[in-house]
């Protein structure tokens, strides 16, 4: 194959589509499937049962697909699933999944994924998110769609974070982030709701009037969380345009552990 550097190491079992490029001395295992248009940078490591969809942008110094750092793991056939048109750059590590979970971690559509971020065994990330150099997260961590993580952000294991929520740079992550909100600190502290984001996403002024609503009811109004819900709940009638933000916000709210909770 023409896009293959003759120093690079592809194993005669793995499957790439002819216009995948592969740079100098990456080595491709005998498992790994790579979609039309993808390209990978010189001196990656991809391996497992690694599946990479159509034009991602791989950069050099990679490692996808490497085994879970789970004691448990006992060389079991779990995956790692990657999406289309993700730009993945310098030194980043995405472990495949575990037995414990699904056994996957899955990387969904359009995310740029910036230098050293690591995705541990059977995190789930959506689409058009963003992480900045040295986000850390642990062990089955989930993402939502258009999350921005800043720098040096770390996320306990088994947190979820909601669509649209945004992490300042050296945030920690212990408890579930929701929908929409900004958050900072070490533990992480709620501080605002990501409104300059949303109205880059074409959000109508009911929505983002919804939203800031929700932040009141959440942070502001001194309310338990069944109250918040309650009051939530009430602003798919006087916003209807609103209802799929408040349902959203709602499914995730009433999906959190009592023991984890969420971002206060």
């Amino acid at each position: 194959m023409a896009g293959i550097h003759p120093t690079a190491l592809v194993d005669a079992g793995a499957e790439l589509d002819s216009s995948v490029e592969v740079g100098p001395y990456t080595v491709i295992g005998p498992h790994v499937k790579i979609a039309a248009g993808t390209t990978v940078g010189a001196h990656c490591v991809i391996e497992g049962h690694t599946t990479i969809g159509r034009d991602n942008r791989i950069f050099q110094f990679n490692s996808l697909g490497a085994i879970p750092q789970d004691k448990k793991y006992a060389g079991e056939p779990c995956e790692l699933v990657i999406g289309d048109r993700n730009t993945i750059r310098e030194f980043c590590t995405f472990n495949i999944g575990s037995p414990g979970d699904l056994g996957v971690t899955r990387v969904g559509d359009d995310n740029w994924i910036m230098a050293y971020v690591h995705l541990a065994h059977d995190v789930t990330v959506g689409n058009h998110t963003i992480f900045a150099n040295n986000s850390q997260l642990a062990g089955h961590v989930q993402v939502g769609d258009w999350v921005i993580l800043g720098g040096f952000t770390v996320v306990h294991q088994f947190v979820r974070l909601g669509a649209h929520a945004m992490t300042a740079m050296c945030s920690l992550l212990f408890a579930d982030l929701p929908p929409f909100v900004m958050c900072q600190g070490q533990p992480a502290g709620a501080r605002s709701m990501n409104y300059e984001g949303l109205r880059r996403r074409g959000f109508s002024a009911p929505r983002l009037a919804a939203v800031k609503a929700i932040h009141k009811a959440l942070y502001r109004d001194g309310l338990t969380l069944e109250a918040a819900q309650q009051r939530i709940a009430e602003l798919a009638h006087s916003q209807p345009e609103a209802a799929p933000d408040v349902a959203m916000m709602l499914a995730f709210l009433q999906a959190s552990s009592p023991q984890r909770g969420i971002v206060r």
